[in-house]
């Protein structure tokens, strides 16, 4: 499967399983991809001058293997004119 940044991906395994998204970062010796707005996981950060710290919602790799490609060329294409 050819993975890259940007592309549309649908989560087919896990917790969010059946939602779509867009690959924002990819670990390509971990095999695994980040996409936007799934897997996200709470972090604490510590107040420093340039932060202001408290708790944050980030998303968290998720193994390419859970995901699938969506081609939006394709679901055009299947569309048949009567």
């Amino acid at each position: 499967m050819i993975l890259k940044k940007g592309t549309q991906v649908k989560i087919i395994s896990g917790k969010d399983k059946g939602k779509t998204g867009e690959i924002l970062e990819i670990d390509r010796k971990l095999n695994k991809v980040k996409v936007k707005a799934i897997n996200m996981i709470k972090r604490h950060l510590k107040p420093t001058k340039e932060n202001k710290g408290g708790i944050i919602s980030r998303e968290s790799f998720i193994d390419q293997s859970n995901v699938k490609n969506i081609d939006l060329k394709k679901k055009e294409k299947k569309v048949v004119n009567k």
